[in-house]
């Protein structure tokens, strides 16, 4: 199975436009998934909730999450990060970090129209989290690109004895 390399991963992390999902727990336990702009920088994915999001609530409860960012072209790159979010700044300090806002914003849509998108929801008030990799455990996976064995599309756990797959990964 095709993992990503540090620079490959680095470089598709900082790519503009590829989508985060966040994964949180709800009170009652059961999961929520949100996808949301984000920036990756200093070896850490940065985001911020509004004030009124279920996923701060569930955060401010329990800071344990799953990050996924994935694409859905070829290579079908994804990289996959559990760890804690770490509450960088609260509500009402915005003032303070809206340079870290305007660069999210900016990786998702022309740089006018983001500073257009900051000006217009600068009432919002929201919170700054960040996840440092290296305090998390992050997989990440590709499909194999030319030259490559084709079976090394999943993980050998998935190959049945038997299958196809199985007999030609031997």
């Amino acid at each position: 199975m095709p993992v990503l390399t540090l620079t490959e991963r680095n470089r598709f992390l900082e790519e503009p436009g590829v989508l985060m999902r966040i994964g949180v727990a709800r009170d009652d336990g059961s999961p929520l998934v949100t996808p949301i702009w984000f920036l990756y920088e200093k070896d850490a994915i940065y985001f911020t909730p509004r004030a009124q999001s279920d996923w701060f609530r569930s955060l401010r409860r329990d800071t344990r999450i799953c990050l996924c960012i994935d694409e859905h072209a070829l290579p079908y790159r994804k990289v996959v990060v559990e760890g804690n979010a770490e509450l960088l700044h609260d509500l009402g300090e915005d003032d303070e970090w809206r340079d870290l806002y305007r660069k999210i914003a900016g990786r998702y849509v022309p740089q006018d129209a983001a500073e257009a998108y900051v000006r217009n929801t600068i009432d919002q008030e929201r919170a700054l989290f960040r996840v440092v990799l290296e305090r998390s455990t992050t997989r990440t996976w590709r499909m194999p690109l030319d030259g490559e064995p084709e079976t090394g599309i999943w993980h050998e756990r998935y190959y049945a004895p038997g299958t196809h797959y199985a007999d030609l990964s031997q």
